[in-house]
């Protein structure tokens, strides 16, 4: 592994020495069309306001991958480049986790891979595949992540968007079989797998020190300390799954949702959402106190819950109760 460091500070200087500063601006733009709040913001525009079918695909293809991710990230224990080196440019500087594997190249190919598995046209497949390489050398560009981070995270995403293009289907046929109640127990005892399987891995990382060298490079970069093993978002992860499942299953339990309608009532729609959304997000953020501990970490997950409770079947809810929107069995 110290090969693949070595040799990977050396590109990234390389790298960041061959282009101008022009070229920041351009690379900041694609590593946010592989940021989890990029997608959090358009999980909900589709899911409303465009395809409420891909919508859910996605935003369960998200929250899965980023869990994921984030047990690859204390397996591996990886530094980020601007860690190690304090030659290395930190461009991007909101990293406080482990580098390996790329949370951005994961989720490029796991998001924008269902895009195009989903639209099953060529083209669609090729803009996906040019954005998804775009992002992952856009985080070598900025020195956020060596290119083995960013190999790792495309593997690890083609593995998650295969599993989700085959099981989908079948599985989704199996819950909807089960009756509302055990849809709502199935949805929450996969979330405390998520939660068993963060925390085993987050075990055997619990007691790491970060070397001082880590923590001096990323002082002297001026970007957030390194906290690599914070469990928050194991939580974040398994309260989201188990709000989507839950919206899911009731909002189906109604008639389900459609996402079609003139662009007025579309647009009205995103809107309404999006400050549901501030409500749960940021007003419960507000309210709950944060912290470490058994307490703390139960109203993350109330909260995030609330806020996939609120995508998937709240706001859809609202949108029909007003009008905006027509249940799916009306067509």
């Amino acid at each position: 592994m110290q090969f693949f460091i070595d040799s990977g500070i050396g590109f990234i200087i390389a790298l960041q020495s061959a282009v101008g500063d022009w070229f920041i601006s351009p690379m900041r733009f694609f590593s946010y069309l592989g940021n989890e709040e990029f997608f959090l913001l358009v999980l909900p525009l589709i899911y409303w306001s465009i395809d409420s079918a891909l919508g859910l695909r996605v935003g369960f293809i998200l929250v899965t991958s980023n869990l994921f991710n984030y047990v690859g990230k204390l397996i591996f224990a990886g530094p980020r480049p601007y860690w190690v080196s304090s030659h290395v440019r930190a461009l991007w500087s909101m990293e406080t986790s482990f580098g390996a594997p790329s949370g951005h190249a994961q989720l490029a190919v796991s998001v924008w891979g269902m895009f195009a598995a989903y639209a099953k046209r060529t083209w669609f497949w090729v803009v996906s595949i040019i954005i998804i390489f775009l992002i992952g050398f856009s985080r070598v560009f900025l020195g956020v992540h060596f290119p083995h981070d960013v190999v790792f995270g495309w593997l690890f995403g083609v593995v998650i968007l295969w599993a989700f293009t085959r099981f989908w289907e079948p599985v989704g046929a199996w819950v909807m079989k089960k009756t509302l109640r055990q849809q709502i127990l199935i949805a929450f005892i996969v979330s405390l797998l998520f939660i068993a399987m963060g925390f085993g891995t987050w075990t055997v990382r619990s007691g790491f020190q970060i070397p001082e060298s880590w923590i001096s490079n990323a002082f002297l970069a001026a970007t957030e300390l390194p906290d690599p093993v914070d469990p928050s978002s194991i939580f974040t992860s398994a309260g989201t799954f188990f709000g989507l499942a839950t919206g899911a299953a009731w909002i189906m339990s109604k008639g389900g949702y459609q996402a079609s309608g003139p662009l007025e009532k579309r647009a009205i729609r995103y809107v309404i959402g999006l400050i549901g959304i501030l409500i749960f997000y940021i007003g419960l953020g507000e309210i709950f106190p944060r912290g470490d501990g058994f307490i703390f970490y139960l109203l993350r997950y109330i909260r995030y819950a609330l806020v996939g409770w609120w995508v998937a079947g709240g706001a859809p809810w609202v949108f029909v109760r007003f009008k905006l929107a027509e249940r799916a069995n009306s067509i």
